[in-house]
C-alpha cells in the first residue's frame, strides 16, 4: 500500500509527482495548470470572500468525507451571501503515512461536489508533517464567489418576518457522534453534507424578499436564531413541533443528553423571508432534492429584548439558549 511519504511535502521531486499525478489529476483547470505562485482572477461584480478549515474526525464517514465536507461548506457559505461560488484554494496539512488511496478518495470526491456549483479550484498548497503530529489529514479553504443578490444579513430581521429550514435539523452532528461512540440504530445517520448553491439561487431568483441566510454548521439552529437575534435586536418565536428532527436523531439526543438544536448541518439552510413571500419560498425549496424536507418553524414576533422563544407540545415556552462550551469537537 503506498504511503504519504514526510518527503512528499520536501517541494522536490516527489512534491512535483503528488501535484501532477494526484491534484491536477482531479482539479485540472486553465488556472491552477499554470502552477504560479498566485492565481490572476477577473470578476465582474463585487465579491464575496470567505476562509474556513476543516479537521473532522473521522475524515470517512456516512454521506460523505473531510473533502466534499470542505468544498460543501465553502460553497455554502458564499451561498448564503447571495454569491455564485467561482474559486476556491485548498490547502492540505497530512501526517506521513496516510495511505495515499485514502488521499486520492478525498480529493476525488472534492472534485465531484466542486462540479455541482461550478467552483474552480485555482489555488493549492500541501504541507506532510511527522506521524502524530497531526490527525490523518487537515483542509484548510478560501472561497470567492460573485454577488449576484445583495442585501442578505444577519442584522436585517423585521418584525413579522418567517423563519424557514430548509432541511431536517442536526444530521452531521449526530453522524459524526454516532460514528465516534460505534452507535447503530435501524436506519442509519447520515450526514446531510452536500453543497446548496443551487437551491439557494432558486430561491434568490423567484424575487422573494430574503433578509438573512445562514447555513446552520457549529452550534445548529440554536447558534444561528440567536446570533440573529443579537444582530438584528430581534426576538424570535419557533415552534418546537414544526422543527423537523429525524427519529434516529432525535433518539441518539435523548440517549445522549444532547439538544438537536445545538447539533451541526453541512448542507440546511435557515432563511429569514418576508411573511408575504413565506409560502413561495417553502414551495420553491420543497420543488428540489436539496429542500425537500423545508420546513416554516417560527416568526419574528417583535423588535427589542433579542432573544430565541420556542414553543413546546405541552404549552410552555421555553428560551432556545444558544450553546456553550463544546458539545462536539471536531465535527468539520
Amino acid at each position: 500500500m503506498r504511503k504519504i511519504l514526510l518527503s512528499h511535502g520536501s517541494g522536490g521531486e516527489e512534491t512535483q509527482k503528488l501535484i501532477k499525478n494526484l491534484f491536477l489529476k482531479h482539479f485540472s483547470n486553465e488556472i491552477l495548470d499554470r502552477l504560479e505562485d498566485a492565481s490572476i482572477l477577473t470578476t465582474a461584480r463585487k465579491i464575496a470572500f470567505t476562509t474556513d478549515a476543516f479537521t473532522v474526525s473521522p475524515i470517512f464517514f456516512k454521506g460523505g468525507n473531510i473533502g466534499k465536507l470542505a468544498v460543501a461548506g465553502t460553497v455554502n457559505d458564499l451561498s448564503v451571501m447571495g454569491a455564485r461560488p467561482l474559486y476556491m484554494s485548498v490547502s492540505f496539512i497530512i501526517e506521513e503515512g496516510l495511505p495515499f488511496e485514502e488521499l486520492e478518495e478525498v480529493v476525488r470526491s472534492m472534485k465531484e461536489e466542486a462540479k455541482k456549483s461550478g467552483i474552480k479550484v485555482v489555488a493549492g498548497d500541501t504541507k506532510v508533517v511527522p506521524k502524530g503530529a497531526a490527525d490523518k489529514l487537515f483542509i484548510s479553504c478560501s472561497g470567492i464567489g460573485e454577488v449576484l443578490y445583495e442585501g442578505l444579513s444577519a442584522h436585517n430581521l423585521e418584525e413579522g418576518d418567517v423563519i424557514i429550514v430548509s432541511g431536517n435539523v442536526g444530521d452531521h452532528g449526530a453522524c459524526i457522534l454516532a460514528e465516534r461512540e460505534g452507535l447503530e440504530f435501524d436506519v442509519p445517520i447520515e450526514s446531510d453534507c452536500k453543497s446548496l448553491w443551487g437551491m439557494i439561487e432558486k430561491v434568490l431568483s423567484s424575487g422573494a424578499r430574503v433578509h438573512a441566510m445562514r447555513d446552520a454548521t457549529r452550534g445548529g439552529l440554536s447558534a444561528v436564531l440567536n446570533e440573529w437575534a443579537n444582530q438584528s435586536g430581534v426576538e424570535i418565536e419557533v415552534e418546537e413541533e414544526s422543527i423537523p428532527v429525524k427519529d434516529a436523531v432525535r433518539g441518539l439526543c435523548e440517549l445522549l443528553g444532547f439538544e438537536p438544536f445545538h447539533l451541526a448541518n453541512e448542507g440546511m439552510v435557515v432563511i429569514a423571508v418576508k411573511k408575504e413571500d413565506a409560502e413561495k419560498v417553502l414551495e420553491i425549496l420543497r420543488s428540489t432534492e436539496e429542500g425537500k424536507d423545508a420546513q416554516i418553524i417560527g416568526r419574528v414576533v417583535k423588535k427589542g429584548s433579542p432573544k430565541v422563544v420556542i414553543n413546546t407540545p405541552y404549552g410552555v415556552k421555553r428560551i432556545m439558549e444558544a450553546p456553550s462550551g463544546e458539545l462536539l469537537p471536531r465535527i468539520c
